[in-house]
């Protein structure tokens, strides 16, 4: 009860900007909501809020001792096989579990009119997390240089991101972001500190506790990228839906939450259930805990499938549809100026609260043994997020304007830094790119960017559409470098004074 409490304030802090944001704009009549649609966000929100609550704290209680407990096995036994088989198998069924992907995906899905399949892109990207979390652990257990694979890992995109579509290049950069959410950041923090703290040189073990979530999401841009490539994937512009077609005003008030339980029910299990059977396996095998740690972890896996269920349910029946509506109606060519600082502001108060945020900064500070304070960090985080959202909206606004002139740049000022900045900063800022992608961003920051993109005539929604969670992932990795810049040469100054 004591977990659950405290995860019920940190996603009560999440959500409330959101939901603040939305009636300020309902009761202005600056976006007016039709009454079942309105009850509806509402009811959303609460669900929302309850689901993701006692999702965490599933999480907490199991995922998390799951990911520590495997980490802690895999060195222990110290051979490659292991290690790699490990990292492919853990980090495929953990982004399958992860519930923003899943959503991510059912939008992608519902945009392109069924031509990319929600489980089939959810697929594609968990081979690509799988693997490149294979290559993070093998990293951590022989000491590989993270900047060095980094440059490898982006190179590999940037040379694939030539030949594939401008859909599919937005596509695989917003589930980058996606995929490194509620579960798979607790996850894999646990799984590289549990290897790490096993390793007796402490300089690296403290560098090696981060950089496997940037892994990761650099694995679901480069699988996503290679299938549009060197597959017969592809996406018809002319059979995709606009986001505004795709918004259902009922006039029932329950009915949507009905007809969208089982579909929910079904994805939960899918979620849930691979983790499940993973730590049976091992439990059986290997770890062999005592009946009340099993009992623990078995309870906290239902935990989090209660949860899941009512997130997803919240989200797909009375979330979305409000964030489309939101960006559309602002859209009307007098709003512009009052488009881009609502995005500015979803950016920066959403992204304050994302738990994944929370369980970063938290392990930054304990990492550093306070020298870098969480505060320092979240402004950093939430100013280089704000500036996101703001361009994406620039973006859709000006049609000369396309991701990739922002994407490119970006990411050789972020590789660029990697050279001059402490290699612990490095790990952090890559971790952090993929953690500033959470929940809220997954389901109304996307959804509110598909309805500007789609009231915008000169935006297309299939590239414009598409991106943000890109952009978002993308600016903590600058920030937090630069701030890393700014610890080393005020280091460097404290030095030469004494």
């Amino acid at each position: 009860m004591n977990i659950l409490s405290e995860k019920l304030k940190e996603v009560l802090f999440s959500v409330t900007p959101i939901v603040l944001i939305v009636l300020v704009l309902h009761f202005t009549s600056l976006v007016p909501l039709q009454t079942p649609l309105f009850v509806r966000f509402i009811i959303g929100s609460i669900l929302i809020i309850l689901g993701l609550a006692i999702f965490l704290a599933g999480v907490d209680i199991s995922i998390s001792r799951i990911g520590n407990n495997i980490g802690s096995f895999i060195v222990k036994k110290n051979k490659i096989l292991i290690v790699i088989v490990a990292g492919l198998l853990l980090g495929f069924f953990i982004n399958f579990a992860e519930p923003d992907i899943h959503i991510l995906g059912s939008q992608v899905e519902d945009v392109t009119g069924q031509q990319l399949p929600q489980l089939l892109l959810v697929g594609i990207v968990s081979i690509g997390v799988g693997l490149l979390v294979s290559i993070g652990l093998v990293r951590i257990v022989h000491n590989f240089p993270l900047y060095k694979i980094l440059l490898i890992t982006y190179g590999i995109i940037c040379l694939f991101a030539i030949f594939a579509s401008d859909t599919f290049v937005a596509i695989a950069f917003d589930s980058s972001g996606a995929t490194t959410g509620a579960v798979t950041v607790p996850f894999l923090l646990a799984l590289g500190a549990g290897i790490s703290a096993l390793k007796k040189d402490s300089k690296a073990s403290e560098k090696d506790s981060f950089g496997i979530v940037g892994l990761a999401s650099a694995g679901a841009i480069i699988s996503v990228l290679v299938a549009s490539v060197i597959t017969d994937l592809s996406i018809d512009p002319n059979l995709s839906n606009n986001g505004s077609e795709t918004v259902e005003i009922s006039a029932s008030i329950i009915q949507p939450f009905i007809n969208k339980l089982p579909t929910v029910l079904f994805e939960a299990f899918l979620a849930i259930f691979p983790i499940f059977f993973i730590y049976m396996l091992f439990q059986l095998m290997y770890l062999k805990q005592p009946k009340r740690a099993f009992r623990r972890v078995i309870f906290g896996l239902l935990f989090a499938f209660i949860g899941l269920v009512l997130f997803m349910l919240g989200v797909h029946a009375g979330f979305l549809d409000v964030g489309r509506i939101v960006g559309s109606t602002l859209s009307e060519p007098d709003n512009k100026f009052l488009l881009i600082a609502i995005a500015f502001g979803l950016g920066l108060f959403t992204v304050l609260a994302e738990p994944a945020v929370s369980v970063l900064t938290h392990q930054i500070e304990n990492v550093t043994s306070g020298y870098i304070k969480r505060r320092v960090v979240s402004i950093a985080l939430s100013i280089g997020v704000g500036l996101a959202v703001a361009l994406s909206v620039v973006r859709i606004l000006v049609p000369e304007l396309r991701l990739w002139h922002f994407l490119l740049p970006g990411y050789i000022i972020a590789l660029g830094l990697t050279f001059v900045v402490p290699k612990l900063f490095v790990g952090i800022a890559f971790d952090a790119g993929g953690v500033a992608t959470g929940p809220m961003t997954a389901t109304f920051i996307f959804a509110f960017m598909q309805g500007a993109a789609d009231k915008v005539p000169t935006a297309n929604v299939l590239i414009d559409g598409f991106g943000v969670v890109a952009m978002i992932a993308m600016t903590p990795i600058i920030a937090l470098q630069v701030l890393g810049l700014i610890y080393s040469i005020k280091n460097k100054k404290e030095q030469i004074s004494e």
